[in-house]
Formats: C-alpha cells, sequence, structure tokens
C-alpha cells in the first residue's frame, strides 16, 4: 500500500506539471490584450501599461518569455505565492474568501447526493421492476436532460420568488440556509447519476454466485444486502462520487452565477471574462490538487470496500 500510494504521488507531481502548463498555454498564448480586456472600455494611461506590462513580464514576447513566466509562477507556487491578480489582490486572498462559500455548497451537494441518490438506489436496486424503480428512472432521466442552466433559473423563480421556500439569491455572506437551495440543484444532477448507478450495481450483484451461496446458507436478506451486497455494489459509486467531488469543490459556475454566489467558479467565470489569467491559472492550478487528491482517496478506499483489492 505504502509503494501504490508513492507512486501515485509521483503520478500527481507529473500530472500536475502537465495539467498547470496545458492551461498555461492555453489562457496566454491566445490572449490579446489582458490590460484593456481588464480595463473595459476605459482608457488606460501609458504608465499604468508599462506598470502592468513590467510587472506581469508580458514585454517577454515569444516561446522564450512564455516558458519564462511559467517557470517563474511554479517557482512562486512552490513557494506558496500563488501570485497576483491583474486587479492587485492577491489570489490567496480571493481563494481564502471563496473557499468557505465553495466547500459549504459543495458539502450540501454531496449530502443530498448520498443520503437521497444512493439510499434510493439501493432501494430502486432491491425492488426491481417496482413501481419506485420506474419512478425513480423516469424521475432521474427527466433531471439528466435538464441541464443546470435550465434547471438554477426554474428552482430560483419558483422557490425562491414565486414560493419564497428559499433566498431567491445568497448574497455576499450566505448562510447554510441560503445555500440550502443552490446546493440541492448543484447536486440534482450528481443524485440522478449515483442512483442509477447505484441501482444498475446492487441489481447486479443481487444476481450473483455468492448472494445465492449466501441464501442457502440461510442468512437472512438484511445481512446479504447490508453486508454483502453493498459493500461490493459501492465501489463504483465511490468511484464516480470521488471524481464528483472534485467538480463540486471546484464550484459550479452555472450555479453560483444564478445564485449570486461569491464561490471559486464565480471568481474564475469572472477572471475567464476579464481575461485574467493570473487568476485563471491559480484558480485552476488548486482545482488539479483538489481533483488528484480525491482520486488518489478513491483508489485508497477501493481496498477498504473490497478486501480481494490488494496494492502491490
Amino acid at each position: 500500500m505504502v509503494r501504490f500510494i508513492l507512486r501515485r504521488l509521483l503520478q500527481m507531481v507529473l500530472a500536475f506539471f502537465g495539467t498547470t502548463l496545458i492551461v498555461y498555454a492555453l489562457m496566454f498564448a491566445g490572449q490579446g490584450d489582458p490590460i484593456q480586456a481588464l480595463a473595459g472600455e476605459r482608457p488606460v494611461t501609458e504608465a499604468q501599461r508599462a506598470y502592468l506590462t513590467e510587472k506581469f513580464h508580458l514585454d517577454r514576447t515569444g516561446i522564450d518569455g512564455f516558458f519564462y513566466r511559467y517557470f517563474d509562477y511554479i517557482r512562486n507556487l512552490l513557494q506558496g505565492d500563488l501570485g497576483e491578480s491583474l486587479t492587485g489582490r492577491q489570489i490567496g486572498d480571493i481563494l481564502a474568501a471563496a473557499w468557505p462559500v465553495t466547500i459549504k455548497l459543495a458539502l450540501i451537494a454531496m449530502t443530498v447526493t448520498v443520503l437521497v441518490g444512493v439510499t434510493a438506489g439501493v432501494l430502486a436496486g432491491i425492488r426491481r421492476a417496482s413501481i419506485f424503480d420506474n419512478s425513480t428512472l423516469l424521475l432521474t432521466l427527466v433531471v439528466l436532460a435538464v441541464p443546470t442552466i435550465v434547471l438554477a433559473p426554474i428552482a430560483q423563480y419558483l422557490l425562491g420568488v414565486r414560493w419564497q421556500l428559499f433566498p431567491p439569491t445568497a448574497g455576499a455572506d450566505p448562510d447554510f440556509y441560503a445555500l440550502l437551495l443552490p446546493g440541492i440543484v448543484l447536486g440534482s444532477l450528481s443524485l440522478a447519476t449515483a442512483l442509477r448507478l447505484t441501482r444498475t450495481s446492487v441489481a447486479e450483484n443481487l444476481r450473483a454466485d455468492y448472494v445465492r451461496t449466501a441464501r442457502s446458507k440461510g442468512l437472512v436478506k438484511r445481512r446479504i444486502v447490508g453486508i454483502h451486497v453493498l459493500r461490493n455494489s459501492l465501489i463504483p459509486v465511490v468511484t464516480f462520487l470521488g471524481v464528483e467531488l472534485g467538480n463540486l469543490m471546484g464550484g459550479a459556475i452555472i450555479t453560483e452565477g444564478v445564485f449570486n454566489i461569491p464561490g471559486v467558479g464565480f471568481n474564475l467565470f469572472r477572471a475567464i471574462r476579464t481575461e485574467d489569467g493570473p487568476l485563471v491559472v491559480g484558480i485552476v492550478s488548486v482545482l488539479v490538487v483538489v481533483y488528484l487528491i480525491a482520486n488518489l482517496v478513491v483508489d485508497v478506499l477501493y481496498a477498504v470496500l473490497d478486501p480481494r483489492i490488494r496494492y502491490e
């Protein structure tokens, strides 16, 4: 297990540098005039342009200038310095203010996914072809067919504006209740996928040979499902939830934009819109680390859930 984790950590280092290099290239290679994009329609004085150009090494052109800026960014990143955005704010301060909100939102969405999606998926798998099974399959199909960009405004209008069950927007410092509706919207697609995946996995394991053997030995159905079937069925579900946790921790741009949530996704969208390259690369670099750690935790959980899996 230790050797496996060390090998995965080395792979994570290579993946991190490769991903950040690609994102850095995509952000800066085709960029027009980031200084003017930041100012919008307002004119930029020569003194302001000269200061920002020297500060962000924009005077260096060509492939040499690109790699100079990239390795300078990596050097500062390894020292814990995410740099400054084009607005002059520390990227670390921006993320420090955005992460708590995004973490709360992600935890609400993940809780809804696990409690509702996985539980309903287990029941649907056990009661296959029942009214409950057919109803959940139809409902999840409808949810998966509606994109978030449509689902979020509809939920905001019906539950927030018309029926006033939830606050229509989260605001600058949202509490748990203000994040509940966007958390449910954010987790709805994950819930539908987790439900269908759990239902399929449970149904397949119920037809396995080891289940028939357990029944022939006289084990009660609750013990068969709770210990044997559920444990084996959770492996693909854990894989999905691990990757999905990285998506949720990254912050959903559409959900945070619709409900005016000052999280990571909202700041990432604003940085892309204003062509704030340093802020985009800084946020994406942190998100890459979140994804890599989530995948490592999922791989380790495999051995916990299934004793047949051993990492040599």
